[in-house]
């Protein structure tokens, strides 16, 4: 038998993969399932220019749920007990296109990085 690790949070192997988009799922050593929101949201902004990071849903409850966040180019920036739900996320250029646009099943925490295509 093997010790546990001692690290608290770790990158788990399995990413999601994208053109210029990419998820990964934190795991931690004392998941909550039984919460109803998701401790952090972190997008990593890789492209040349500032982007604009805005997220809409519903929680549990039927409500909306409407974030956004803007990330200067090579930062990082977090939001907070987001109510765990679908999501339609949208990363906006400073011209206002529309660089990355879908939907994803928030459930745990994630880090998002965004980067050019290639």
């Amino acid at each position: 038998m093997f010790s546990q690790s001692d690290f608290d949070k770790v990158l788990k192997a399995g990413e999601v993969l994208a053109a210029g988009f990419s998820i990964f799922k934190v795991a931690k050593s004392d998941p909550q399932k039984d919460s109803k929101d998701v401790e952090s949201l972190c997008v990593k902004n890789k492209l040349a220019d500032k982007i604009t990071f805005r997220i809409t849903g519903k929680d549990s409850e039927d409500n909306d749920v409407k974030k956004e966040m803007v990330i200067q180019n090579d930062g990082k920036e977090c939001i907070f007990n987001v109510p765990k739900g679908i999501y339609t996320y949208e990363v906006i250029l400073p011209n206002k296109d529309i660089y990355k646009k879908g939907e994803y099943k928030l459930d745990d925490d994630i880090v998002i990085t965004i980067r050019k295509d290639e």
